[in-house]
Parts: structure tokens; C-alpha cells; sequence
């Protein structure tokens, strides 16, 4: 496994120090690692966000164009025609400018950003033999740094609130109790995930759209597999993982709140801009009907005497 992921290590090693550098920036600010890594994950945010609110789209989208995507399933039933009904499903996706995998973007990108933190917590933890002694030898920051001291005399553990974050859920602890903590935080992470889908299909729910069978299931997989991750890695990446998590379930209901992913305001305003209206006012709104008052048949006869009087 070492030699797998070894020319990975080295390729990203910049960005390793990079993550490191602002890692003990924050800590210089507030001696605390909880908090140099929810600051990390904010920066982090800060350049997901726009990929998060594009993939919120795309799922209200998707949710859209699910009685057009049924009618098409029905229409080209059976094997023999699937490659028609692909054809059609693509024709559809690009007329309403949705794409199918856009629910999964944040998801993909996050895997990156896991590998990297997983390794500077690696290095961060790392120990060193001085003159007889065990002492921690972290990589990544600064010598000079306030992070660096304090990890060179705790001998690499990251601790917080009595919790060392270094370790894993089945790491080796001093007792069950001192395991319990890192449970709670597995259970706590997959438990924002499911609260961050319910809160997508709410929304759905709400808007009257369905939800595709295979996002359905997605969602009902992935904090699974998740779960198996958060056990296996270190307990400071999983606190990345559920500030990244709270950061999403608020970009999405400030979204929801104020009518961005609405799709039903999109149709509304798709509608208006096909009302013909004044020449040179754009999506000008057609008369309502009640204004229209229909001709008098007097009138009518009136205007013709006067034409032939003329």
C-alpha cells in the first residue's frame, strides 16, 4: 500500500506544506487544534462553496426533469432499445441544461482534500528519538512555530477537549470510556450527513418534485460507506469532515431560503420572458384577461355609417 500511494506523497508534498502553514497560522492565533482545523476547513469551504451551490442546482434540477426522464422510460421499454433511450436522456439533459452526476460533485471533490489532511495529520503526529527521548518531530510547519513546540513536548498528540485527535476510533486507548468520544464523533458525522440529504428531499418534497431512484440510493449508501472511513482515520480529519458538513447544510439553506434552487421561480420567469409584450420592453407581462373588455356590437355598426358617410 506504502508504494502505491508513496508517488502520490511526493507530487502533493507543496500542497502538504501549504495546508501545514495554515494550520499553524491559525493555531498562532488560538492555541487550540480544534480550531486551526475548523479554520482550515472555512478556507477550504470557501473554495468548494460555488462547486456546492452548482451541485444543489443540479439535484433540484434533476428532481425537475424526473416525469419527463419516467415518460422516456416508458416510451423506449426493454434492451433493444436502450441506446435510443440514452439518446434521448442526453437530448433532455442538455435542453434543460442538467447534468445527471452534478449531485455527486461535492462528494469527488471532497476525496482530495481527505487524502491531504489525512497525511499532514500523519506527518503532524510524527516522533523522533532525542538524546534518549521520545519526543514528537512533526513535518509540514514551521519550526518556529508555536504548533511545532507544542507538539514537539506532547510527543505528536493533538489533543483537544482531553480527546487525542491523532488517533483513530480503534486505535489502541487506555480504556473504553476514552473510546467513547471518538464514537460519538463517527456517529455525529454520518448523522449531519443524513440531515444534510433529508434536508435536499424536504426541499423536493415541498416543490412537489421527485426524487431519482439512484440519488435515493446514493444517499442511502454513502454515509454508510463513509462510516467505514471516519472508523479508519484519524479523529482531527473526521472534525473536518463535520465542520465541511455544517458549512454545507447552511450554504443549502440560505439557497433554499432565498428561492435560488426554487425551481418552480425558474419556470415563473421562463414563462414571462415567452409573454410577448411592448416593443423594446423585455418579458413584459400580457394583459390579464378581466381588462379586456369585448367590443359593443354598437359600436361596431356606428364606426361602419360614419366610414360610409365619409
Amino acid at each position: 500500500m506504502k508504494s502505491i500511494t508513496h508517488p502520490f506523497g511526493e507530487l502533493f508534498q507543496p500542497i502538504f506544506h501549504l495546508f501545514g502553514l495554515i494550520m499553524a497560522f491559525f493555531y498562532g492565533l488560538v492555541p487550540n487544534y480544534a480550531f486551526a482545523i475548523i479554520a482550515l476547513t472555512i478556507v477550504i469551504m470557501g473554495v468548494l462553496t460555488p462547486f456546492t451551490v452548482k451541485s444543489t442546482k443540479s439535484m433540484v434540477a434533476m428532481q425537475k426533469v424526473q416525469p419527463e426522464i419516467k415518460k422516456l422510460q416508458q416510451k423506449y421499454k426493454g434492451p433493444e432499445n436502450r441506446q435510443q433511450l440514452n439518446e434521448e436522456l442526453m437530448k433532455l439533459y442538455k435542453e434543460e441544461g442538467v447534468n445527471p452526476v452534478g449531485g455527486c460533485l461535492p462528494v469527488l471533490l471532497q476525496a482530495p482534500f481527505l487524502f491531504i489532511l489525512y497525511s499532514v495529520i500523519k506527518g503532524l503526529t510524527k516522533t523522533a528519538m532525542d538524546n534518549g527521548k521520545l519526543v514528537g518531530s512533526p513535518l509540514y510547519i514551521p519550526e518556529n512555530s508555536t504548533m511545532y513546540q507544542n507538539l514537539h513536548h506532547s510527543v505528536g498528540q493533538i489533543r483537544v477537549f482531553g480527546m487525542n485527535m491523532s488517533l483513530k476510533t480503534f486505535s489502541h486507548h487506555s480504556s473504553i470510556y476514552t473510546q467513547i468520544p471518538f464514537f460519538a464523533l463517527v456517529l455525529f458525522a454520518v448523522g449531519l450527513q443524513y440531515f444534510q440529504m433529508a434536508q435536499v428531499n424536504n426541499r423536493a418534497k415541498k416543490t412537489g418534485q421527485n426524487l431519482p431512484s439512484q440519488q435515493q440510493t446514493m444517499q442511502k449508501l454513502l454515509p454508510i460507506i463513509f462510516f467505514y472511513f471516519y472508523v479508519i482515520i484519524p479523529a482531527a480529519v473526521v472534525l473536518y469532515m463535520v465542520s465541511s458538513t455544517i458549512i454545507r447544510i447552511v450554504t443549502q439553506y440560505v439557497m433554499f431560503k432565498t428561492g435560488v434552487s426554487d425551481p418552480s421561480k425558474h419556470d415563473k420567469k421562463e414563462v414571462e420572458k415567452e409573454i410577448p409584450g411592448k416593443k423594446g420592453e423585455k418579458g413584459a407581462k400580457a394583459p390579464e384577461p378581466s381588462t379586456l373588455k369585448p367590443a359593443n356590437p354598437q359600436n361596431r355598426s356606428k364606426a361602419k355609417r360614419n366610414r360610409k358617410a365619409r
